[in-house]
């Protein structure tokens, strides 16, 4: 089967949003001690090890295991394989709509990847500008999922303003 370019550059963004995660993570449960905090830019900017058994937020957290399982691990791998046959199937998707689906499914895959095999996800990054914007603890493939949704939405703004 010969793949075209379409289909190498949405594997490629998944991969690579995969990989760069996972690599973030080796890094810092190897490096970071769990619970930590260390500055890397003042307070604005830290660096964590925090486990997350929940999801966005730690919610979820408290649910019993198979509640955890099916809601956190089943319907996630459910969406995003139904996600992923979308973005194949639809020919007519933009580059940018293209890669926002492609990041978010990497994000997705790497943060269920964890959850399969550590039973958490790791978040290790915080940025607290001092009442302006304040995040929780997330990590690499929370930033792609979330730069995905961002760009989509831009991306739909921009498909009803010119329609």
């Amino acid at each position: 089967m010969k793949l075209s370019r379409r289909s190498i550059f949405i594997l490629l963004i998944i991969i690579l949003t995969i990989a760069l995660d996972q690599i973030s993570k080796v890094w810092v449960r190897a490096k970071v001690i769990a619970g930590s905090q260390s500055e890397i830019i003042g307070h604005y900017f830290t660096l964590h090890n925090v486990e997350n058994k929940g999801a966005f937020l730690g919610m979820g957290s408290e649910l019993s295991d198979s509640l955890r399982i099916l809601l956190l691990l089943i319907l996630p791998v459910l969406i995003l394989a139904f996600v992923l046959r979308y973005i194949f199937k639809d020919k007519t998707l933009s580059n940018w709509s293209l890669f926002s689906f492609a990041s978010i499914i990497g994000g997705g895959i790497a943060n269920v990847f964890d959850r399969f095999v550590y039973g958490s996800v790791t978040d290790f990054w915080h940025i607290d500008l001092g009442g302006v914007f304040r995040t929780g603890i997330f990590n690499v493939a929370d930033l792609f999922v979330t730069t995905g949704m961002i760009i989509l939405v831009c991306v739909s703004f921009k498909k009803k303003k010119v329609s």
